[in-house]
């Protein structure tokens, strides 16, 4: 069994954290932690759930298309959204980034009181490949 950290180019790292852990044995399964709003500069990229659902997509994306994967390899969502946004916003850049002839994972969605600064939507997942 292997299990590696990484942190793709085009997203912005943390020496606090890495963006996914893969482990592989027999199947690969792709662990990526929460994604945020936030481009390669980290630095948040709107006011808008909307704005921020989209950006965490391509973050997801992103991780995904280094291990060879893409977003119907995911098998889990966990979403956590801030209280007093509409998730509507968030659900229709979903919409947009997810194929409707892939299987729909299993998702779990929060309501929290907040996230980091500036941030409305945090997305983690697991990914099999």
């Amino acid at each position: 069994m292997s299990v590696r950290h990484i942190n793709p180019e085009g997203l912005s790292h943390n020496p606090a954290f890495s963006q996914a852990v893969v482990v592989e044995h027999p199947a690969k399964t792709i662990y990526i932690g929460g994604q945020n709003g936030v481009n390669a500069e980290g630095k948040v990229v709107g006011p808008t759930v909307s704005e921020q659902t989209a950006q965490a997509l391509r973050n997801l994306a992103t991780i995904l298309e280094s291990e060879g994967a893409t977003l119907a390899n995911i098998v889990h969502w966990r979403i956590a959204v801030v209280d007093g946004h509409a998730f509507n916003e968030g659900l229709a850049a979903f919409q947009q980034a997810w194929d409707p002839a892939d299987a729909p994972p299993a998702i779990t969605v929060h309501v929290v009181a907040g996230l980091g600064p500036g941030f409305l939507v945090e997305i983690d997942a697991v990914a099999v490949v």
